[in-house]
C-alpha cells in the first residue's frame, strides 16, 4: 500500500528592512536684502481698462499727490489714497484732445496741469475744475515732452519732432525763447532743482544739451553724446548730476565736471524708455537717512533700482508687459509704471493716509485717517513701566550707561595698598613696561624699598631675573641701575647663602661688565670721530 504523507507545509520569512524617509529639500531662495523689502512692501494694484500705451506719468508735488495718466487722446487722475482701498477707477479724466498725449508736467503747487499732444498744442489746465485755462501753440511738428520748473510757476518748457526747444510765457501765451541745436525730434527734457533757469534736454541726434535762458546766444552751455537716441533725462536731486536713458543703458553725467560721464547701467536686455527719481529709507525723522535711487524701466518689461552712491543695482522686478513711463510720488509712498497695453501697476506703501491741512479737499479726495498709537506722557503710570527696548522719542535725553574699565591684575592690588603683592603680580607677567610703571608708582608712595626688603628667595630671584635682563636698557637704566645697587646692599646676606641668587648675580654683573665695554667702545669712535669732524667744519 502507497504510504500517504501529509502535504508538507512551506512557511516563507520575511524580512524588513528600515527606509531612511526622504527629507524636504530646502528653498534655494536667498534671503532679501532690507532695500528689496522695503521695494516689495509697495502693495501691487493693476489699474486696466485704459485705452492704449500709457505714454506719461506725472505726480501732483502737493499733498494728496494725485497723480495723472496719459493715454491715447485723454488723460486720467488718480487718488493714491484710493489704491490701498483697491479702488482703480480715475477720480475724474480729461478728453479735449485732438491727438494722441504725449506729457504731462504739474506745476510746483499742484494746481495747474500741462499736457501736450502730437497736434502741436499744449494746454494748460485747472485740476480742480479741469478746465483749460491756456492753449499754447507754435510748434509744427508733434510736441514731444512738456515741463513746468521746479522752482517757477510763470514758465514753461516743451520740446518735439521739429528739433526746436521752446520756453514759454504761460500767462501771456507766448514763446520767449526758441532754442535751436538739436539736429532730430526732441523727445525729454528736465528742469534743474537748483535754478530756476536752467534745463537739459536729448533728442534721437544721441546728445542731451544743457541750456541756461540767461544766455543771450540762445546756444547750449554744454553738451553730452550719449551714444543712442535718447529716450528720457532727468536732474538727480543735487543738481550737478544728470542721468540720461537710451539703448539699453542708463548713464550718470557730472555737470559741474564739465560733462564726464561717471557711469553706465546696463542691466536691461531692451529699449530703457523712463527714468525717474525714488528714495529709500526711513520718513519723519526716523533713524534712517533717506538715500536716492533711480528708477528705470524698459521694453523687456523690467523695473531697475539703481543706487548711484555705491554704483550697483539693488532691486529688479519684471512685469508681463512692456513698461514705457515710470513715476514716484513725492512721499515716497506710491509707484507707478505705465505699460505698452494701457495697464498701470501701482504700488502703494502702508501707513498713516493722513493728509496735511489745505491738501484734502482737492478733486473731492478726503482724507483716511487712521486710529494713532496713543503717544506715553509723562503724567501716564505706564510711562514709568517702559522695557529696555523701547526706542526713545526726539526729545528724550538719553543717559548711557558708562563702560566699565577691565583693570590689570597688579592694578587692582595697587587700589586695595597690597604693594608688595601688586609688584610680585606683575614681574610674573613679562612685561617690562609694566614692571616699571609699578615701580615707578611704588617709588611715589615710598615703599619699593619696603617691599624689596619684604620679598622671599623665590620672588628676589625673580627681581634679579628682571634686572639682569633690562637693567642695562637706556628706556629703564635710569631707574633700574639705583634699584640694582640698594638691592644688593639691602639684600647681601640673603644672596650670600643662596647659590640660585649668586648665579642671578653673575649674570647681572656680566651684563652690566659688557654694557660697560660697549661704552668704551663708543667713546673711543667717538675721540676719533670728533677731530675728523671738527677739520671738516673748518674746510
Amino acid at each position: 500500500m502507497a504510504e500517504i504523507r501529509p502535504e508538507q507545509q512551506t512557511t516563507t520569512i520575511s524580512k524588513t528592512f528600515l527606509i531612511k524617509p526622504k527629507l524636504k529639500p530646502k528653498p534655494r531662495t536667498q534671503s532679501q536684502t532690507p532695500e528689496s523689502k522695503y521695494w516689495s512692501s509697495f502693495k501691487s494694484t493693476q489699474i486696466p481698462r485704459l485705452i492704449s500705451s500709457i505714454s506719461s506719468l506725472s505726480f501732483s508735488p502737493s499733498p494728496p499727490h494725485i497723480f495723472a495718466a496719459a493715454h491715447s487722446t485723454s488723460l486720467s487722475l488718480f487718488s493714491p489714497l484710493s489704491l490701498s482701498h483697491d479702488d482703480v477707477s480715475p477720480s475724474s479724466a480729461i478728453s479735449s484732445f485732438t491727438d494722441i498725449v504725449s506729457s504731462l508736467s504739474f506745476r510746483l503747487d499742484g494746481l495747474l496741469l500741462a499736457a501736450s499732444d502730437f497736434s502741436g498744442l499744449i494746454q494748460v489746465f485747472d485740476v480742480k475744475t479741469r478746465t483749460p485755462l491756456r492753449r499754447l501753440r507754435s510748434h509744427i511738428r508733434p510736441v514731444r515732452f512738456v515741463k513746468y520748473p521746479v522752482l517757477d510757476k510763470l514758465h514753461l518748457l516743451s520740446g518735439g519732432e521739429d528739433a526746436v526747444v521752446k520756453f514759454w510765457d504761460v500767462a501771456g501765451e507766448s514763446v520767449v525763447l526758441d532754442l535751436m541745436g538739436h539736429k532730430d525730434y526732441v523727445q525729454c527734457g528736465d528742469c534743474s532743482p537748483v535754478s530756476a533757469d536752467m534745463f537739459i534736454t536729448g533728442s534721437y541726434d544721441h546728445t542731451v544739451k544743457v541750456w541756461d535762458v540767461r544766455v543771450e546766444n540762445s546756444r547750449s552751455v554744454l553738451e553730452v553724446n550719449h551714444g543712442k537716441p535718447v529716450e528720457d533725462v532727468i536732474y538727480l536731486p543735487s543738481g550737478g548730476l544728470i542721468a540720461t536713458a537710451g539703448g539699453n543703458s542708463v548713464k550718470i553725467w557730472d555737470l559741474i565736471g564739465g560733462g564726464r560721464m561717471v557711469y553706465s547701467m546696463e542691466s536691461h536686455n531692451k529699449t530703457v524708455t523712463s527714468i525717474c527719481v525714488g528714495r529709500v529709507g526711513k520718513e519723519n525723522g526716523g533713524g534712517e537717512a533717506m538715500e536716492d535711487r533711480i528708477l528705470s524701466v524698459g521694453l523687456d518689461g523690467y523695473m531697475k533700482v539703481f543706487d548711484y552712491g555705491k554704483m550697483k543695482i539693488t532691486h529688479s522686478m519684471r512685469f508681463p508687459a512692456p513698461l514705457m513711463s515710470v513715476s514716484f510720488s513725492p512721499d515716497c509712498r506710491t509707484r507707478v509704471i505705465g505699460s505698452s497695453n494701457g495697464i498701470i501697476f501701482a504700488g502703494r506703501r502702508k501707513g498713516k493716509e493722513n493728509v496735511e491741512s489745505g491738501g484734502g479737499d482737492l478733486l473731492g479726495f478726503g482724507s483716511i485717517a487712521e486710529p494713532g498709537r496713543r503717544v506715553l506722557k509723562p503724567t501716564y503710570f505706564r510711562y514709568f513701566h517702559r522695557g529696555q527696548s523701547e526706542k526713545p522719542a526726539e526729545g528724550d535725553y538719553l543717559v548711557m550707561r558708562t563702560k566699565k574699565v577691565k583693570l590689570a591684575e597688579h592694578d587692582k592690588l595697587l587700589k586695595k595698598f597690597r604693594h608688595k603683592d601688586a609688584l610680585v603680580s606683575v614681574l610674573g607677567r613679562k612685561n617690562p613696561e609694566n614692571v616699571v610703571a609699578v615701580m615707578e608708582e611704588l617709588v611715589a608712595r615710598k615703599k619699593l624699598l619696603k617691599c624689596v626688603s619684604n620679598l622671599d628667595a623665590e620672588e628676589l630671584g625673580l627681581l634679579l631675573m628682571f634686572l639682569h635682563k633690562h637693567a642695562t636698557m637706556p628706556r629703564y637704566s635710569g631707574l633700574l641701575m639705583g634699584l640694582t645697587q640698594k638691592v644688593i646692599e639691602m639684600r647681601a646676606e640673603d644672596i650670600r647663602s643662596s647659590d640660585a641668587l649668586k648665579g642671578h648675580i653673575r649674570n647681572l654683573k656680566r651684563s652690566i661688565e659688557e654694557e660697560i665695554r660697549i661704552q668704551h667702545s663708543l667713546l673711543e669712535i667717538q675721540g676719533i670721530i670728533s677731530p675728523l669732524l671738527r677739520i671738516a667744519g673748518r674746510t
